[in-house]
């Protein structure tokens, strides 16, 4: 295990709620176009890569809210996980210091 793609995937999930509050906030403004976020595998890290959604000229905000609100409970829930990852291998580590002094 590697903490830094614990640290990489939180950075990525950060990145996605980001995006999914900026979308939150922006759900009452007339003509927002909402972004997105795909996660991908970059070999041992996650990389969050944001793009906006199409454009459909309508007059009323794109956001959905259905769609947000799972997205920012699944983003906390991940971010969670990888910390918990990291408390983990970091109290590994120092029980391994400990054995070794």
């Amino acid at each position: 295990m590697n903490i830094s793609n614990n640290v990489s995937s939180i950075s990525a999930h950060q990145t996605m709620m980001n995006n999914s509050a900026n979308n939150v906030a922006n759900v009452n403004t007339d003509g927002f176009v909402p972004k997105s976020t795909v996660m991908s595998d970059e070999g041992n890290s996650v990389r969050a890569n944001t793009r906006e959604a199409t454009d459909t000229n309508y007059s009323r905000s794109q956001t959905d809210l259905s769609k947000e609100m799972p997205d920012q409970m699944i983003t906390q829930g991940a971010t969670g996980v990888n910390v918990t990852a990291i408390k983990t291998q970091d109290e590994m580590l120092g029980s391994l210091l400990d054995i070794k002094a």
